[in-house]
């Protein structure tokens, strides 16, 4: 059954449609027969129990620089007249997106909200991953510099990082001799209200960290991604490249951990991170990406099973 399908994400003409997950999420529901909508967060509208969005009918094409073409914008009622909201917005994760999660959750008795807006909002990525830190590296959660120095002083090389950070933003190795420590929580305590994450260096981020997807909570895939030259950070949009990947049986372990509580939580799309096939690092839960070059790399269909998990959750609303 086509369904109407309203996508709640960044401009347009702004992605990178080569690697890009949310477009090729778009592409396979446009496949399907699904009518589109586009609309931003900053869109969203609330009266009388009714939440709408001046959206875009919009079609969609792999063709980068025409990749995406808008009908006459329209008074989308997301609760009466879409079966489905994407929310799909890149982090931050501020007061902004908390109240996108607050209003689409109004609706999510009638719409199938992807993520559950409840479950993204209780489940940022660095800090829901504490429910499973007996997978996690060393970690310390803190504003203190005296603290910071202790953590360091046991672990050796540390990690400093926001706590809700994204796309490999902002993250510092300090060595073993601390140097620039103060200095960092310094400016990290000026930018940032919130504690900081900060973790014991694992070496073998040199040889990549691995994205893994679940969908509905079951692997879809995966995909490492290696550093570049001189850096610690492999996310693929500071410059890190993509390579083929299997899971170990640690990994696979912890996915079997975490997807009963995904798919009891309607985190159908999920993306985890982690290092030297061990470490759990995060839990993606906002705007996950990777489905394309895990689907380059296996010859999969990501998108299509994530609409598959979307259409039989639909069904089962009635």
């Amino acid at each position: 059954m086509p369904l109407t399908v309203a996508v709640q994400m960044d401009p347009l003409d702004s992605i990178n449609i080569a690697g890009d997950s949310t477009f090729a999420l778009m592409l396979s529901a446009q496949a399907r027969g699904h009518r589109l909508f586009h609309y931003a967060a900053d869109d969203l509208n609330y009266a009388d129990g009714r939440v709408w969005a001046r959206a875009h009918p919009v079609t969609v094409q792999r063709v980068q620089g025409n990749h995406f073409s808008f009908g006459d914008p329209v008074s989308l009622d997301l609760g009466d007249a879409a079966d489905v909201v994407l929310m799909r917005q890149d982090p931050p994760f501020d007061l902004g997106y908390i109240t996108a999660t607050h209003l689409l959750e109004r609706i999510a008795d009638k719409t199938l909200v992807v993520n559950d807006p409840a479950s993204v909002r209780n489940a940022p990525e660095k800090v829901w991953v504490l429910d499973f830190a007996r997978f996690m590296p060393p970690t310390l959660i803190t504003r203190s510099v005296d603290e910071a120095r202790e953590f360091l002083a046991k672990h050796g090389a540390i990690v400093v990082k926001p706590l809700h950070g994204n796309g490999g933003k902002a993250i510092f190795k300090i060595d073993s001799d601390g140097a620039n420590l103060s200095s960092l929580i310094e400016v990290f305590n000026t930018a940032y209200r919130e504690p900081h994450m900060v973790q014991a260096f694992l070496p073998d981020v040199a040889k990549g960290d691995k994205r893994i997807v679940l969908v509905d909570g079951e692997v879809a895939g995966a995909v490492n991604r290696v550093p570049g030259e001189g850096e610690i950070r492999s996310n693929l949009a500071v410059g890190g490249t993509a390579a083929k990947t299997e899971l170990t049986a640690k990994e696979a372990e912890i996915c079997a951990a975490l997807g009963p509580e995904l798919k009891a939580r309607g985190l159908i799309f999920v993306g985890i991170d982690v290092i030297g096939g061990e470490w759990l690092t995060e839990i993606n839960v906002t705007s996950p990406t990777g489905i394309v070059a895990i689907d380059r790399f296996n010859g999969t269909d990501t998108a299509g099973m994530i609409w598959d998990a979307i259409e039989a959750r639909v069904a089962a609303k009635g």
